[in-house]
């Protein structure tokens, strides 16, 4: 068994500085695959981890606490949706952005790889460019801001939206916004990972509530009340063809 921390001697080549040196943990069992996004990665000015096992990787992951984690699939001891699960679970990992390999780029299995709390996914063949320029869009993703108003309320702010937690109000660019308690519901979701694309199964989980008789099940009709509810804004809400939505990051 292996877990190393790359160090860009076996390929040498010319490494870019970075500013924060961003840990990666790519967990991949291909060592064709591992070495060519390593070698990528490092030219980026990243410092890169690697293994080669489900269980490695996950303890891995909780020694070194890297910035983003690089997922394969297909993985020996733990597979890589059972591993996603895992560190979903954990307080110390829960946090960390999770960007999927996969082989299998039938729509069925990226819904199911969100839906295990993966932020991103990058199917197989890929190209190194593209898969650098994926992470970094996942590391600038923001969180949802939270601030507190004169009054003490806790509050989440994230491109033109603000929502009160407390007070279950909305507001957009200062104005307020009616909504539905479903609405209310899918739009605090959204918000909350700023870029996290959420299928429609985990958006219908969050609205309900529990109260399935009394809430419409349809997320679409939800979706559009509120982007015709934001008027010029409601390019925030942004569809994902065949998994679901996500809100601008």
């Amino acid at each position: 068994m292996s877990l190393t921390m790359s160090t860009g001697q076996q390929y040498k080549p010319e490494i870019r500085k970075a500013m924060n040196s961003e840990k990666i943990l790519l967990i991949e069992d291909d060592s064709d695959i591992s070495e060519l996004v390593q070698y990528n990665l490092e030219r980026e000015g990243f410092k890169v981890f690697t293994s080669a096992d489900g269980e490695e990787g996950y303890n891995l992951a909780l020694q070194i606490r890297p910035e983003l984690i690089l997922l394969d699939l297909m993985l020996p001891s733990l597979d890589g949706l059972s591993l996603c699960r895992k560190l979903r679970a954990h307080a110390d990992t829960n946090e960390i952005p999770i960007v999927m390999l996969t082989a299998k780029g039938e729509e069925s299995d990226v819904v199911v790889g969100l839906e295990m709390g993966a932020d991103d996914y990058v199917p197989k063949p890929f190209s190194p460019r593209e898969l650098v320029a994926r992470i970094r869009a996942v590391l600038r993703r923001p969180r949802a801001v939270s601030v507190t108003s004169s009054a003490g309320d806790s509050r989440l702010t994230v491109g033109p939206i603000t929502i009160d937690s407390e007070r279950h109000e909305v507001f957009i660019k200062e104005q307020p916004l009616v909504l539905t308690l479903a609405e209310y519901r899918l739009l605090a979701t959204l918000i909350s990972r700023p870029g996290r694309v959420f299928t429609r199964e985990q958006l219908l989980e969050k609205i309900t509530g529990g109260e399935t008789y009394v809430i419409d099940r349809n997320v679409d009709v939800h979706v559009r009340a509120i982007r015709k509810k934001m008027g010029d804004d409601a390019e925030f809400i942004v569809t994902v063809r065949g998994v679901g939505y996500k809100c601008r990051d």
